[in-house]
């Protein structure tokens, strides 16, 4: 009989203590995957969702502005000098060192303009970036395709009485309202958009922007890396990272992965623990077995196989069941921590692959012991046990 049958055939004959033991060791490891496969999941939604939610890097000009308030009440700001950028920065911003990273770039030029009686602010943009830029925008109407096509936000064109595909008059430039903006609450809904060109022939800054926002994909989240790279390839431009939410966010979840961490410690801890008493537990028991064994040539290397097999197979069968049972826990608990909607679990087989490993290596090294002094056993002390 080879080494493996007997490993095999010792662990059918003690169901029961196997059976606990591999829960035990699968229950550890499950809270420990469950954990890393919620941080790596929240990790990717919130890269998601911050790719959705726009931009978070802010370009505007530098300017010689002073605060005015006075006993906490802000009266805005007074200005020396009003500066526009170049649109030669659109193209510098593309070429920084992680331009990869650049997913939009999306100028705009700002003025006020008189619809009727009413003073309403223009804002010019690329409808192509803005609209990816800003997915979460609902249109009744249709996309702007013409020279003159608009999009009014809902709360303006509530006050003016517009609909979609009527024309209004914006400081003497007709404009085709394509469509109304469904309510945001944002800025955005009182607001008129029209096209960046048509912008600048309104408010008299042709070949000038006014900011230009910038959706930096989240990869690794390079932001505060990105804005500075943008900040050194513009010197005369003020460049803002809009990333506190998004820190706070990933924060929370680095000490998530930190704590899955110390608790996957622990649990080991407590793993060999538990492997180390169930085997030595089982030497003892089986210690005729052991001195027929030495008794009719087998050597300590084998001995220690098959010990060492046994605790294998528990760890492999332990290992695969938690990783599923971690696995589904994660996905029960994603959609009640994850920042969007409809979050997707992150299944990595790197992390299937280490949970494996790890729980088959605690079973081994706690199994060393045991299989050492079970390999050394005297079969003549061995024998006067029968």
């Amino acid at each position: 009989m080879k080494p493996y049958h007997i490993a095999l055939k010792n662990l059918q004959r003690r169901p029961a203590r196997m059976f606990f033991l591999t829960v035990a060791l699968a229950v550890g490891l499950a809270a420990v995957v469950a954990l890393v496969t919620l941080a790596n999941s929240m990790t990717a939604d919130i890269e998601l969702t911050m790719d959705q939610f726009g931009a978070n890097i802010l370009i505007t000009p530098k300017s010689n502005d002073l605060a005015l308030n006075y006993g906490g009440i802000s009266l805005g700001r007074i200005s020396f000098d009003q500066r526009e950028l170049d649109p030669s920065v659109l193209q510098r911003v593309r070429n920084i060192k992680n331009r990869e990273n650049v997913a939009i770039v999306a100028p705009k030029v700002l003025g006020a303009v008189k619809v009727g009686d009413r003073d309403l602010l223009l804002v010019g943009v690329d409808f192509e970036a803005e609209l990816r830029l800003k997915r979460w925008w609902n249109l009744n109407g249709s996309e702007p395709a013409a020279a003159d096509d608009a999009i009014l936000g809902s709360a303006a064109a509530k006050v003016l009485g517009i609909k979609p595909g009527q024309r209004l008059d914006a400081s003497g430039h007709s404009f085709r309202v394509a469509a109304v903006l469904q309510e945001t609450g944002s800025q955005d809904d009182s607001l008129l958009f029209v096209p960046l060109a048509a912008a600048q022939a309104v408010t008299g800054k042709q070949g000038k922007i006014t900011l230009v926002e910038v959706a930096a994909l989240c990869g690794g989240c390079p932001i505060t890396d990105m804005a500075g790279q943008i900040a050194k390839a513009l010197p005369d431009a003020k460049v803002s990272a809009i990333k506190q939410v998004i820190e706070g966010r990933l924060q929370a979840i680095d000490q998530l992965k930190r704590f899955s961490f110390g608790m996957g410690a622990v649990i080991a801890v407590i793993s060999m623990a538990l492997v180390f008493i169930t085997m030595m537990g089982s030497i003892n028991e089986r210690k005729a077995e052991i001195g027929i064994f030495r008794a009719i040539g087998y050597r300590t290397g084998h001995v220690m196989g098959i010990i060492l097999l046994e605790a294998g197979i528990v760890g492999l069968l332990s290992g695969l069941t938690g990783y599923l049972l971690g696995l589904a826990a994660a996905a029960i608990a994603l959609p009640l921590m994850a920042q969007s909607g409809n979050p997707q679990l992150l299944v990595e087989w790197k992390v299937a692959f280490a949970a494996v490993l790890a729980v088959m290596l605690v079973s081994l090294l706690a199994a060393w012991w045991p299989a050492l002094k079970a390999g050394k056993m005297d079969p003549a002390d061995a024998l006067r046990s029968l």
